[in-house]
């Protein structure tokens, strides 16, 4: 080997070991970034004319990611943050149910109001004892409007943040798209794109919670985007996803009957939610999900216990003073109920102003009538244990899907908590299972990751070369002095 092929090698082998100290010091640096991915050196034979070696060249730089499991972490974590929405919606609206024990509960308003009947037809002509009555009622019947009111606001909740989450989803794929191109020109004029390619894994990951996806690589570094469901929202050019935020929300108003936006993708309507929805299994369907079916349900049952509340009192055969079509002690915003308007039913609820001083009516009336024109005998408790009948009387809900068997109103509460609490274990249990699936990607992704100890055993390494190539130089210019100096 000739002096000039010697310093050949020994420089390349220097450049050579810089950049494989550089590459070592960017993965021990970026050791707990999520989305990085460790670098390997990718070193060539250099040989010039014919087969005389002239040193080592780099040939490039690879990223080590396992791919699969990277899109399988992709996808557990859009399944937690759909599970996660389910589980929180229930977990909402069983704790503004209240269970028996708690003050406020629903099942504890009907409970006061149900003692508060007792012990005013005990004591008929006690004034306390009816505002006592009128006071529970007004309560128990606030409590189910109240409960109606959040319902909404959760729907409204819902709308909002679907209209974020696809703002947000918009934004990651132009961004993806963006970085698509830059990988591409970077390949083409041969430069190293793993750092663009770290923030398009990241943006990716981002996103990929709010609506589940595929990965497909393209040629030139490039990516394209499926969703699990099918649709395509990045082949070249990222999709646009459309949405129409609501300003405000009523019972009445569901996505069906065109009072709500769904989705669109590139101008064509898609499924919002439900099992052959292309955006399926991520937080966003999971947002539609409980705008469009679980609160709607919700307020359907709702409604089912105000009007089992409503038809109990309003019975023609209780009070002989009211008129045929008259409303009973709890009303539809004042009127009688028809079972047409059930929807939006618990939102109106309210106690009968015949009976309430504070709008013109009179307490006596809890005890002689609502339709009495004066006041009867203070000791005719007929009326009030009538009341306390039909509260506990059992009957079997006109609607809201509860089980055909009869229940008193208390017993009715009852069902709408078990139902809700039985909706919220089963919607934890997902959420707890696909968090521990989501713990044992990100662990398994984690693995392939940078190892600071493996690391540092390179960088030991890359020493060693580094100082064998400075040592052959030095020993080359030695040489070269002796010849000169000869």
């Amino acid at each position: 080997m000739t002096i000039a092929g010697s310093l050949s090698n020994a420089l390349s082998g220097l450049a050579a070991q810089a950049r494989a100290a550089e590459l070592v010091s960017s993965n021990v640096a970026n050791a707990n970034t999520r989305g990085y991915a460790r670098r390997e050196l990718e070193l060539t034979s250099t040989y010039m004319g014919g087969s005389a070696s002239a040193g080592v060249s780099v040939a490039g730089v690879r990223r080590e990611v396992d791919i699969s499991v990277v899109q399988d972490r992709r996808l557990a974590d859009a399944a937690l943050g759909h599970d996660s929405t389910i589980a929180g919606f229930h977990a909402e609206l069983e704790a503004m149910i209240g269970s028996p024990g708690e003050a406020g509960s629903l099942s504890g308003r009907i409970a006061t109001f149900e003692a508060a009947l007792i012990d005013a037809g005990a004591r008929p002509d006690s004034e306390a004892r009816l505002a006592a009555v009128l006071e529970a009622a007004t309560a128990l019947a606030g409590k189910i409007a109240t409960a109606s009111d959040k319902v909404q606001a959760m729907r409204m909740e819902a709308d909002a943040a679907i209209d974020g989450q696809v703002r947000q989803l918009n934004d990651g794929l132009t961004q993806v798209q963006t970085l698509n191109y830059e990988i591409r020109e970077a390949v083409a004029r041969g430069h190293d794109p793993s750092a663009l390619q770290d923030l398009r894994q990241q943006t990716i990951d981002a996103i990929s919670a709010i609506v589940p996806m595929r990965q497909v690589d393209r040629d030139h570094g490039m990516v394209a985007l499926y969703t699990t469901g099918g649709a395509i929202v990045l082949d070249g050019r990222a999709a646009d996803i459309g949405f129409a935020r609501a300003g405000v929300i009523v019972p009445e108003m569901t996505q069906a009957g065109g009072a709500l936006s769904g989705l669109t993708i590139n101008g064509m309507a898609i499924r919002s939610a439900g099992d052959r929805s292309p955006i399926q299994g991520g937080s966003l369907s999971a947002l539609f999900g409980v705008r469009d079916e679980l609160a709607v349900s919700a307020q359907a049952r709702l409604d089912a216990v105000a009007r089992d509340l409503v038809e109990r009192f309003q019975d023609g055969g209780l009070d002989a003073t009211r008129g045929a079509g008259d409303a009973g002690l709890f009303t539809d915003a004042g009127a009688a109920f028809a079972a047409a308007d059930e929807a939006g039913l618990s939102a109106r609820l309210s106690v009968n102003a015949a009976v309430d001083p504070a709008r013109g009516g009179a307490l006596w009336r809890l005890r002689d009538g609502l339709g009495a024109a004066a006041p009867g005998d203070v000791g005719d408790a007929r009326l009030l244990q009538a009341l306390s009948g039909a509260l506990t009387a059992e009957r079997v809900p006109a609607s809201g899907g509860f089980l055909g068997a009869a229940r008193s109103a208390s017993g009715l509460a009852a069902e709408l908590l078990s139902v809700t609490g039985a909706a919220r274990l089963a919607a934890e249990a997902r959420q707890s299972q696909s968090a521990a699936q989501q713990d044992s990607l990100t662990v398994m992704e984690l693995e392939g990751g940078v190892d600071t100890d493996h690391e540092l055993q390179k960088l030991m390494l890359i020493e060693q070369a580094y100082a064998a190539n400075a040592k052959v130089l030095a020993t080359v210019g030695d040489m070269i002095d002796t010849l000169m100096g000869l």
